[in-house]
């Protein structure tokens, strides 16, 4: 068995335009000065890494990797979320996923889906130049409207976008073959694939490509009411990274899973910050850990009530608080009684 890796922390939801949080060296220093020991870079914002120059500069790469490794963190992962939704948008969604591409590609989506795969290509090339094994994305949606059947589905849509999409994403995925990294898909409300079965269809589209692989995270699975301790059982073999968030669902005879059209802080699922929601952490840590997964446990935090940065105090401590120091020996050894193949045989009367 292995001991996970962290703590880690994504830093998307902390960028902002004052320091710490506006340039990758002194947003490193913060997370250092929190406890984190990795960071997970986001690959839209060009203050804190270029991802064409670092899929196609092994110098700058090495610069960016300096940079991180000088505050005395990792790079654990490069993250191209954004990216990966604009790979497959339902017409329905162009305005809105227009603000995810750059100003030039706006009104135009099949220029803006050409950019997006050409991101994806260049987070795989990147990701080899900065040492990582895997990254994380977006599937994107083209079914994402019609994930209620009503009015009903027309028959044959469903294995119709499946099909798309791993149309468009196998060379992506064949990409990152090339260059030996992990492609994470986040399973995510809003993505075709947004649970195990919806997975398991794309992962049959694209024939079981191996790395077609999963960011594990429990909170998008309580509000879905999914049983995110058996996901872990079921998937565990393409599970290659982790966000540690947490969520709460209290349904009331009001509204349940799809909220009411409620903000954050009045929906029924809320997302919260570590320990202060119903995941039950100590269990994920001890199937992963049972599971030898290798990778980071990555903070990603959001919540609707606490201030981000006591989340991210706290997170350090309640992720470093959870990981298990995988044991050397049996805890029964002091009993054992010693054998050979003899003296087995003769037990068994053999």
């Amino acid at each position: 068995m292995t001991t996970i890796k962290g703590p880690a922390i994504f830093i998307a939801q902390f960028i902002g335009d004052a320091a710490p949080f506006n340039s990758l060296e002194s947003i490193c220093q913060w997370a250092a000065g929190l406890g984190y020991k990795g960071v997970q870079l986001p690959t839209n914002d060009t203050r804190f890494i270029d991802l064409q120059k670092a899929a196609e500069s092994k110098t700058y790469a090495d610069e960016i990797k300096g940079i991180v490794n000088a505050a005395g963190l990792e790079i654990t992962e490069l993250s191209t979320h954004l990216q990966g939704q604009l790979v497959a948008v339902n017409p329905v969604y162009d305005d809105l996923f227009d603000g995810f591409a750059p100003e030039h590609l706006r009104g135009n989506p099949a220029e803006r889906q050409k950019w997006a795969i050409q991101q994806l290509k260049y987070a795989a090339q990147a990701s080899k130049n900065l040492g990582l094994n895997a990254s994380v994305t977006f599937s994107g949606a083209l079914l994402w409207p019609m994930v209620y059947p009503w009015p009903q589905r027309p028959a044959g849509i469903v294995e119709t976008a499946f099909g798309e999409l791993a149309k468009r994403w196998t060379p992506i995925l064949d990409v990152y073959e090339e260059n030996g990294i992990d492609l994470c898909y986040e399973i995510h409300p809003g993505e075709d694939l947004h649970d195990g079965i919806t997975y398991e269809m794309f992962l049959d589209h694209v024939k079981g490509h191996k790395r077609a692989n999963l960011l594990y995270d429990p909170s998008h699975f309580v509000l879905q009411c999914l049983d995110y301790l058996e996901y872990i059982d079921l998937y565990h073999e393409r599970i290659k990274m982790f966000h540690v968030k947490d969520a709460e669902f209290n349904p009331t005879g009001r509204q349940g899973v799809y909220g009411g059209y409620q903000n954050w802080v009045n929906r029924a699922g809320r997302f919260r910050s570590l320990g202060d929601g119903q995941v039950d952490f100590k269990s994920i840590f001890s199937k992963l850990t049972q599971y030898d997964y290798k990778g980071w446990a990555v903070l990603e935090w959001e919540c609707a009530l606490k201030h981000p940065e006591d989340g991210a105090r706290e997170g350090a401590q309640f992720i470093k608080d959870h990981i298990i120091r995988v044991t050397e020996r049996a805890f029964d050894d002091f009993a054992a009684s010693g054998s050979d193949d003899a003296f087995n045989r003769k037990t068994l009367g053999i």
